[in-house]
């Protein structure tokens, strides 16, 4: 694995600090301020393949809005193409002295006396009687910025027109919050910021996959925040404020690991086996530890979610014997039936559900051979042959469904995790409504809310514990199940999709289409496999939680480290 030295480089000025420096691990900052001459570590390609499809995200709302915006030309001005930060900035700072109204692709100067660096996709201008002009941000975003409901603030794209919008409510995201409340900063120390000509509020906007409105933030109570948040992050930069590692979601992509992963097994710190919030509030009554929290007896700590605490407990004996998979019962327990159909989804980003993924097993039948059949469309998403690829799928899995019913025999559709599926089930139905062989919203719900629908991953959380985690690829090798493909993952699917349709302008690479059925249906020979071996052996394989030793108690700490947030 790739490392970063671990040698600092020499005593160097805090750095300006970007959004990023703002969001997610305080250590991962303190460790980049420390070591600024740290070696280059290969990005993940899943960071990667991220970054490229919010870049194209970027370039299709810019489109869109030059197109609406042309017109008026005059008013609007792209300061975003060629040369480097420096240039863009005086490109963007020449545009404000100019009174341009929307200017695409600001790069705003670096902010010394702030400590603050930033750029946005646009800035808008706005004129109120009662105050000079000035200027509030607007950042796109890869996800989605509303969800339907209602008490959002939106905008149309073309005009600065704030109203209450009774079809959407605001899905907020603190980074993006953080990113406008930032710009908003370094503009006021331009002495350029707007506020709302309606309201006199400083705001921003956001523009997310949903394209067709600005969501508007009013950010007079988030700017109070990080100020507090910008604060203390200038004083883990400066070395001032102390951190410790702490294992959490972002562990996975960050280039530190390397360094942190060794340091907190040495310590055999508590965060191996339970999320970063949990060790947190084990931190307010002393356990830092796995080997503390595997003999820990005490009351359960304020705010403590639900009754996991013995759950967290088990999972850390099993750490210390080395143990990655225990039970929770002694007979376990999962659905089935007599015709069973594995069904696993694969989709790319936000653009849509290419391949339904399906393995029939009629147990009643041995005759009847189990058969993969995938339903696909090679068109590079969106497409409408999708809703083609989706009917085809729905049509055949309820037909199978409704045989089996009229033949007397009991049947279970599978899947692993549905809330993926789920989505794409019930999206695929609204966004081909009235498309041939697409079922109602309400037929996929009541099948999404009917017995024949069975989530093998809940199944595994009723029956397991894991301290590597319950993924698929996790608990299917305890069932002897192993992907053909090493290299076989979310992630690394999106790839293989990419040159599967000739997406990045390349010819279409039909090994890669191999490639993604052959992984598709190693997903749902998994399923399977995992299912029939909790039927079978699993309970004689898997220990039993309550039969691990319980370690001799453990002094616990008094002091509580300092906290990741």
């Amino acid at each position: 694995m790739a490392t970063r030295s671990s040698v600092p480089s020499g005593p160097t000025r805090p750095p300006l600090l970007s959004p990023r420096d703002l969001s997610g691990c305080e250590h991962r900052l303190a460790l980049d301020s420390r070591f600024p001459g740290s070696e280059k570590v290969a990005e993940d390609p899943a960071v990667t393949l991220r970054k490229e499809a919010a870049a194209e995200h970027r370039e299709r709302v810019r489109d869109m809005l030059h197109a609406v915006h042309s017109i008026e030309l005059s008013g609007w001005a792209d300061v975003g193409s060629g040369g480097g930060s420096r240039q863009r900035a005086e490109r963007t700072m020449a545009a404000i002295s100019s009174g341009a109204r929307w200017i695409w692709g600001a790069s705003l100067p670096d902010d010394e006396a702030g400590g603050r660096r930033g750029w946005a996709e646009l800035l808008i201008r706005m004129d109120d009687p009662h105050r000079k002009p000035g200027y509030v941000p607007v950042i796109v975003v890869n996800h989605k910025a509303s969800d339907p409901g209602s008490g959002a603030v939106t905008s149309p794209v073309w005009s600065w027109q704030p109203m209450l919008d009774e079809t959407r409510k605001v899905r907020g995201n603190s980074r993006d919050t953080v990113r406008l409340a930032q710009l908003y900063r370094m503009l006021e120390a331009l002495d350029v910021a707007g506020v709302d000509p309606g309201t006199g509020k400083p705001v921003g906007a956001v523009i997310g996959l949903d394209t067709d409105c600005m969501v508007v933030l009013d950010l007079t109570d988030t700017l109070v925040r990080y100020d507090a948040l910008l604060e203390r992050r200038a004083g883990i930069a400066a070395g001032r404020v102390s951190t410790a590692p702490s294992r959490i979601g972002e562990c996975r992509n960050c280039a530190w690991w390397s360094k942190c992963g060794p340091e907190l097994r040495e310590a055999r710190d508590v965060s191996l086996v339970v999320n970063g919030n949990l060790t947190q509030l084990l931190a307010t009554v002393g356990v830092r530890t796995v080997d503390e929290l595997a003999a820990y007896d005490g009351p359960v700590p304020d705010g403590w979610p639900g009754n996991s605490l013995d759950d967290s407990i088990l999972l850390a004996r099993a750490w210390l014997a080395q143990v990655t998979l225990i039970r929770r019962m002694p007979e376990v327990q999962v659905a089935r039936a007599d015709v069973e159909v594995d069904v696993d989804m694969e989709s790319y980003q936000d653009d849509g559900a290419y391949l339904w993924g399906t393995l029939l097993t009629d147990n009643t039948d041995p005759s009847r051979a189990v058969r993969y059949r995938p339903f696909v469309t090679w068109q590079p998403l969106p497409t409408q042959d999708e809703a083609r690829s989706f009917a085809e799928f729905w049509q055949w899995l309820i037909g199978e469904r409704d045989k089996a019913l009229s033949e007397g025999k009991t049947f279970a559709a599978y899947c692993y995790s549905q809330q993926a599926e789920n989505r794409w089930l019930l999206g695929s139905a609204d966004r081909f409504a009235g498309s041939p062989g697409v079922p109602s919203r309400e037929t996929v719900q009541e099948f999404i809310n009917s017995p024949h629908w069975v989530d093998i991953y809940e199944a595994v959380s009723v029956n397991f514990l894991s301290p590597e985690g319950k993924g698929l690829k996790k608990v299917a090798p305890h069932a002897g199940f192993h992907w053909r493909d090493d290299e076989a993952g979310g992630e690394a699917s999106m790839q293989w999709y990419r040159r599967a349709v000739g997406r990045d302008g390349e010819d279409v690479d039909q090994s890669q289409r191999v490639r993604l059925l052959e992984y598709n249906e190693d997903d749902v020979r998994a399923t399977k496999a995992l299912r029939e071996w909790m039927t079978t052996t699993a309970a004689q394989q898997v220990p039993l939680g309550s039969d691990l030793p319980r370690p001799a108690a453990v002094p616990v700490h008094d002091e509580v480290r300092p906290g990741q947030d």
